[in-house]
């Protein structure tokens, strides 16, 4: 299942996390995971132009291995596009690649505002240098909007413990049957479900669902970054999994989830959970 896993890049180029200490990754840490997730099977990265200098990171990455060389999917910024085309040949330039596995648009807005990207996107589909169009969502109402178009062939969407199949169970089917693709982040909420200590107003009000969890994961006898992975890599409906790392270590532990199959009784469990507001699984709206 290596080949469903997809490394993310935002730590390599930002300070990001919430239950993230070490703040922005060096470019030696970020070598020594990008080279130890190739020689694990990782195979796509997953970075966007909002990612500080991630872009920079993984082109020099490149550059510097010839032979490891990635496929890609990155996301166009939030705001009006002015020339695709010139941001498209700069992005292939700044990651050392010959083309994008996947092009996606940084959110819903950006997808409503810069739907006359669409065409050129797709001429570039025809000659290669994108595989895939896609637009990473928030929330079911999004996903969707997206069912009738045809040239957005993959969608990225949470999914994890929490927002979990009793939230996202039916958006995902509707998406399998339009033949869509599905990329799932969020897996450990941003670090959230690791917390030791509830000091902040996201885990106060999360904190008998976060104490539920870490109690299945000590029934069952296994570390929550598994039970956090396995619950999405398991899911038939996910083709890829999103994760970010802090170290290469980190990354060999998170792999070890792969050897782990959920039984029903706890799938069971995990998806009785239902957040009723739904704005707290949203790291993007977290103050």
């Amino acid at each position: 299942m290596n080949n469903k896993l997809i490394l993310g890049t935002v730590q390599m180029g930002l300070n990001y996390g919430i239950n993230n200490t070490n703040g922005k990754l060096s470019f030696e840490t970020s070598c020594q995971i990008l080279n130890k997730a190739f020689d694990l099977g990782v195979r796509t990265l997953d970075t966007a132009e909002a990612y500080g200098d991630a872009h920079k990171v993984i082109g020099d990455f490149h550059k510097l291995n010839p032979n490891l060389i990635f496929n890609i999917i990155t996301k166009i910024p939030h705001g009006d596009i002015k020339d695709i085309e010139y941001k498209v040949n700069t992005y292939l330039e700044e990651l050392h690649v010959k083309f994008l596995d996947v092009l996606m648009f940084h959110s819903f807005e950006s997808y409503l505002n810069n739907k006359e990207c669409i065409s050129v996107l797709n001429e570039f589909k025809k000659i290669g240098i994108i595989n895939h169009i896609g637009v990473s969502v928030y929330t079911n109402e999004q996903i969707e909007s997206l069912l009738s178009d045809d040239s957005i062939t993959v969608v990225q969407m949470p999914f994890n413990l929490l927002d979990n199949t009793s939230i996202r169970g039916g958006v995902m089917e509707a998406l399998k049957k339009k033949g869509k693709i599905i990329h799932t982040r969020s897996a450990f909420l941003q670090g959230l479900f690791f917390k030791e200590n509830f000091d902040n107003i996201i885990s106060q009000k999360l904190s008998s669902e976060l104490l539920a969890i870490k109690d299945f994961a000590k029934l069952e006898n296994i570390n929550l970054s598994s039970l956090a992975l396995s619950y999405c890599l398991n899911n038939k409906l996910i083709d890829e999994v999103l994760i970010g790392v802090d170290s290469p270590e980190q990354l060999t532990d998170n792999l070890n989830a792969l050897n782990y199959n959920l039984n029903q009784d706890l799938l069971d469990k995990i998806n009785a959970i239902k957040v009723k507001d739904l704005d707290l699984l949203n790291p993007s709206l977290w103050k």
